[in-house]
Formats: C-alpha cells, structure tokens, sequence
C-alpha cells in the first residue's frame, strides 16, 4: 500500500518539472526581447543625432578636405610627432563645446582620427550637435615660457590668438578659443603673458580628459583653417589670421546683412527685461557670471537703442518689453518742483547729467516712432533739468548733485556734455520751443571755444549732427567735420571693436551729406579717407558680434548668442556695449544708400584690392 503511495506521489511531482523550465525560457525570452527592444530604441534616438552630425561634417569635409587645404598646410603642419591635426568642435548651444583632436601623418588621417573620436562620444550619450567646427593646423611653432609670455605682452589683453599643444603628440592640446574663453591665457596685470595651470586643469578635469602636474618648459602655438557649420548646414569659412581670427567671413556687409544682425540683438535685449522693468545689467560669459550693479544712464540708452530698432524693425516682440523697460526708467524720475526734474539712481544716490539727457534721447524717440506724445511733459521737465545744470556764463555744465539738488562733482565724465546737448536739440525738434535751442547752441559754442575734438566723443558728434539740421551756422559744420578729421588715423587704426567710433562716424557722415545739401564748403574734408575709415570699422565691428562660433565655447552659448562683447574683458557682455553697437549700425543701416552713392563700396574694394 505504501509503494502504490510513493509511486503516485512519484508520478504527481515529476511531471511538474517541464512546465516550469519552460517558464524560465519565456520568462529570459521575453527579458531579451525587451532588452533588444530597448537597445533598439535607444540606439534609434541615438542615431538621428550621429546622422545629424554626419550630415554636417560631410559638408565641411567638403570645404576643408582639398587640395587647396593640402597646398596650404603642407606635410606636417602640426609638427612634433602629430604631423597633421584636426580639431572637431560640437555643441548643442545650451553648453561649453566638447573639442576633440585628431592626428595623422596626413590631412585625411588626422580627420578620420577626430571624427572616430566625436562618433564614440556621440555613441554614448544623447547629445544635440547643433553646431559643428572645424579647425586645421596650418602653421605650428615650438617655444618655451619666456617667448610665450614676451608674444603675450606685444597682444592686446585676449587677443593673443594661437592654439596650444602642450606635447608633441598633440595629446593635451587647445585651441586658442578654448584657452581664452576658459581663462587658461591669463591676461591680468601682475601675471600678464602667463598660462593659468589652475584653469587649465579645471577645464581639462570638466571635460574627462588627464590633467597636467605641471607646465612643459616647452609647447607648440599653431593657428587654423576654420570652418563652422550651423544649424541650418550652412558652412561659414573662418577668417585664419589678424584680428578676425575665428569669426566668420562675411563678403557684402549691407544694410540688409546687418539689419538682420540687429534685428537679432534686439530680441537679445528684450529678453535681458526683467519683470520689473530694469535689465540683467551684464554677464560674463566664460563662467556664466551675473554683472553686479546698475546704471539708470545705460538703463535708457538701452532703451534708446530698443526703440530706434523698432523703428526699423516694426517688431512687435519688442513693444511690450519696451514699456515696460520705461516704466521702470520713469519709476527714478525726481523732481525739485512742478516744472523741474532729474533721473535719480539710488544705487549710486545721484543725478547725472547724461541721464537726464539720455532719457530725453529714448522718450522722444518713443514718441516720434510710436506717435504718442504721452511722454511730452516729462521730457520738458527733465529740459529744465539739465538746464540747470548748466554754467550760463561759459555754457558749460555740471555734471553730478546730490538727491537734494546741490551740486555734488562739476566734472567727471565729458561724455555727458554731448548727451545734454543731444538731448536739448531733440526736445526743440518735438517742441519747436527755441529755449532748447538756444540752451544747446549756447553748449555748442563751449564745445568750441574749448575744442571738444581732443576728446574723441562720439555724443559731440550726435549733437552736430542734430543741432545742424535746424542752425545752418557754418562754424557748426567746420567743428564738426573737424571732431572727426582729427580723430581719423586713431579711428582707422584701433584694432579692437570700438562701438562709439562707428556711432562719431555715422553721425557725421549725416552732417557731411547735409553740410553738401546746404551748400557749405567741405573743401579740405578728405572723403575717401573717411569712407575706407567707415568700410573699416563697420567689419571690425563684427569682431564684438557674438556669432556661434565664438559662443559655443563659452559656459552657456545661447544665453549670449546674438549680443555684442568685450573680448579683453573677459568676453563682458553689457547692456550699454549692446546699445553703443546697435547705435552705429543702425545709422549704418538708414544711411547705407547714400554711403554707396558716394563711393563706399568703391572705395572698399580699393583699399582691401
């Protein structure tokens, strides 16, 4: 009875034993089946993005893989045990770019090298390659600390513009965006023509790469053939020496080239409004650091430029953050009685002359392009403002005073004597009053009497311009042609983007052309010198302008694009910087006919033949 028992428990349990292997097998099938399925699906969202990149680089692979190329860097441009190197830049546009270097005893090796390179990181991570850079060694030199440091002294602060390959091999290797826009090339007064070891391992450590114990007594400087492609494909060949290192070639500089460029920094500025009306002051873009402080008198030059842009643009984006920009500026109005007041700003707790003026300068410009006079008494109030702040014995005025209106500091900026008197000659345009008039003429005769040229000052040249078209006074036109003439060469010659420069340009080309228009001699005023000057700084301009290919090396790239910089500040980005370029090219823009009609583009092509 207990065997037939075993057996049938026997015979119960064992036939158990196949059901459950074959639920382990489904069980592991279905577990591969979703792991393939996942590998696919990651691998698809993967894939778009090396297709993308791809994409890109055969583009550039066609620019730079030539025979032109090969001609000019030769068979080892790189030098050392690198023979040739390629640098591949990507960027997604929200973070610093990830550089990769390649090297190879030929054109095409080194390539392929940093090619492989950018696909396993690709591979690896689901990153947006937006914007992809090229770069070629061309020429390399080998030099030890003191010869560096001797190059860097002859540059101006952040325009020394040479790679660095810290081996031979180009195993540690930079490209010079990479090394000024991290700090590595360290332009401070007590360590000028230094490299930063600090900065150098904090970027190599970010970017997963072995940091350095201490600087090789000697390293390689190279430069590069350039090409970026953005991202709509569009490959831009790079300017490979001067001071245009690195940015993008640009053939016809025309008003409608540079209309598009404004178009795309007002949207800048409308998006640096805050809430309450004031702007984000600044940034320094290299580390993403906020500007402290605030200026009311850059607040409204700011606005100025907004407004004026507007003009052009009709863009209805901008309204809103315009408004709401004023408001924030007419919040600081103070007034000393019914008929008086000043911009105040309380974070230096003072008035200043050039606030005064400048806020006249963006309401009347807000009313004349949105043809609404709401803003008309406060502008005459803020007229009496600056009158009395002027010195009516001599014409001259006083810059600063206290919140209680006594005078606080009789000089301290020229510039304010300009913006002033701008600002006088405008508000008898909307008003036809001759008391603005008459308080800028007479402001006009200190100019003068003083001889203001030896300042260089751009807002001079916007009060000659202005106050010509309603006086016709020879001597007006004389000095102002002269503000200019004498400040030619220094102007022609500034390698560094220099915004003011184009503004006292424009600004007096406008009264050359009126000064022609009204039959007053310009006999001796050299037209040619003056057109190839304008031609100049209109291209050098650009070198402020924050396209992609500067911006992706720094710690945010899209919260900069499209605004003007400081390069030897620390690429600083403020809002005065944008307003002062907008203001030039925006004369550029209205004024781009008639500087053809005299000869710009002729004379362009004379003097770069």
């Amino acid at each position: 009875m207990s065997k037939k028992k075993s057996k049938a428990v026997t015979k119960g349990v064992l036939p158990q034993k196949k059901p459950l292997l074959i639920s382990l097998g489904l069980v592991i099938a279905v577990f591969l089946i979703a792991v393939i399925c996942l590998f696919v699906h990651f691998s698809e969202k993967r894939a778009p993005n090396v297709a993308a990149y791809k994409e890109k680089l055969a583009l550039l692979e066609a620019s730079a893989l030539t025979k032109e190329t090969e001609d000019v860097i030769g068979k080892s441009p790189a030098g050392g045990k690198a023979g040739n190197a390629v640098f591949l830049s990507i960027c997604d546009t929200t973070e610093r770019a990830s550089v990769f270097c390649g090297t190879g005893p030929d054109l095409r090796s080194a390539w392929e090298d940093a090619d492989t390179k950018v696909v396993d990181f690709l591979t690896d991570s689901y990153y947006d390659p937006a914007w992809v850079k090229a770069d070629v060694v061309y020429t390399s030199k080998v030099v030890d600390m003191e010869e560096l440091r001797e190059a860097m002294e002859a540059s101006y602060s952040g325009y020394f513009r040479y790679g660095i390959a810290f081996d031979t091999r180009y195993q540690t290797s930079l490209l010079e965006a990479e090394l000024n826009s991290n700090r590595i090339y360290d332009y401070d007064e007590d360590d000028h023509g230094e490299l930063n070891l600090k900065y150098l391992n904090r970027y190599l450590n970010k970017a997963g790469r072995e940091s350095l114990e201490e600087l090789p007594k000697a390293f390689a400087l190279f430069q590069c053939l350039g090409w970026f492609c953005d991202e709509n494909n569009v490959v831009w060949p790079l300017h490979d020496s001067g001071v245009e290192y690195g940015r993008r070639v640009v053939e016809h500089i025309d008003s409608d080239y540079i209309n598009q460029l404004l178009d795309n920094t007002a949207d800048f500025l409308a998006h640096q409004v805050n809430p309450d009306g004031s702007f984000i002051y600044g940034i320094k873009p290299r580390f993403d650091n906020e500007i402290s402080g605030y200026n009311i008198l850059r607040h409204a030059g700011t606005v100025w430029a907004m407004i004026c842009q507007y003009g052009v643009s009709g863009d209805e984006t901008l309204r809103e953050p315009i408004q709401r920009a004023i408001d924030y500026m007419l919040d600081c109005v103070v007034y000393q009685d019914e008929n008086t007041a000043y911009i105040y700003e309380e974070e230096s707790g003072e008035i200043k002359l050039g606030g005064c003026g400048i806020c006249i300068l963006a309401l009347t410009e807000y009313m004349e392009v949105f043809r609404d006079q709401s803003y008309l008494d406060v502008c005459e109030k803020l007229g009496h403002g600056i009158v009395s702040m002027m010195n009516e014995e001599t014409g001259g005025y006083y810059h600063v005073f206290n919140r209680d209106f006594s005078l606080k500091e009789e000089n301290r900026v020229v510039f304010y004597d300009g913006e002033a008197t701008f600002a006088l000659c405008r508000l008898y345009g909307v008003t036809g009053n001759d008391y603005w008039l008459d308080a800028a003429q007479k402001a006009v005769g200190h100019f003068i009497a003083e001889d203001y040229t030896q300042y260089e000052d751009h807002w001079v040249a916007y009060a000659m311009n202005e106050i010509t078209k309603y006086v016709s006074d020879p001597a007006y036109y004389e000095f102002g042609l002269r503000n200019v003439a004498e400040n030619l060469k220094t102007i022609q010659k500034r390698t560094v983007p220099s915004p003011t420069s184009l503004e006292m340009l424009m600004a007096t080309f406008e009264l050359y052309d009126r000064a022609l228009e009204s039959g007053i001699a310009v006999e001796d005023f050299d037209l040619e010198a003056f057109l190839h000057t304008i031609s100049v700084r209109v291209n050098r301009q650009l070198n402020g302008y924050f396209y992609p290919e500067f911006t992706m090396y720094m710690e945010r790239p899209n919260r900069v694009l499209n605004s003007f910089m400081v390069r030897h500040d620390g690429y600083r980005v403020q809002i005065d910087d944008v307003q002062h370029n907008i203001g030039g090219y925006y004369l550029y823009v209205q004024d781009y006919d008639k500087l053809v009609s005299y000869g710009l583009l002729d004379n362009r092509e004379r003097n770069n033949g």
